[in-house]
């Protein structure tokens, strides 16, 4: 219960990232919690518990929405080829984080969850290529291409275009 009272307000704010409904997010929390307990002996302390559980958090998230037939574009990476990371990348001054955050939710699913695993969670492509069941190259792409949509929704947002 200590562990469980420590972490699940925290994975409830991750899961929710990912869901919008407040009782299906809090479901996916509860469901990772019994996993994660049921998988304890896996723990091996490479990384903190609190990373461990949250990985495990954002994999129900993801398996609920697959399960909702929400699935992942898969993309032809003969079509995509490589991508340059933008690491200029910024927004205007004045735009908050709640802005921002709005804005990523109403971007497609395929750019939306590997940019949230990115900008949010901090994960890097060869993690979201894990999570996702995607190439890292498919991960950059998505990444890059989420943040140009991204960007220019904030740009519309600022000159009164709306989106």
């Amino acid at each position: 219960m200590k562990l469980y009272n420590k972490y699940c307000e925290g994975m409830y704010y991750v899961a929710k990232r990912f869901i919008t409904d407040s009782y299906e997010a809090e479901d996916a929390m509860q469901e990772a919690f019994v996993k994660a307990f049921e998988k304890l002996h896996q723990f091996n302390g490479e990384v903190t518990f609190g990373a461990w559980l949250k990985r495990i958090v954002i994999n129900k998230c993801l398996d609920k929405l697959k399960a909702k037939k929400m699935e992942l574009i898969a993309l032809n990476e003969q079509v995509m080829g490589t991508v340059e990371e933008d690491e200029n990348w910024s927004i205007e001054d004045g735009i908050g984080i709640e802005e921002v955050k709005n804005k990523m939710e109403q971007l497609p699913e395929k750019y939306k969850y590997p940019l949230m695993l990115f900008l949010l969670e901090g994960y890097d492509h060869e993690e979201i290529a894990e999570i996702l069941n995607i190439t890292k190259v498919a991960s950059r792409t998505l990444v890059h291409r989420g943040k140009k949509k991204l960007q220019e929704a904030l740009k519309n947002l600022r000159h009164g275009t709306g989106y």
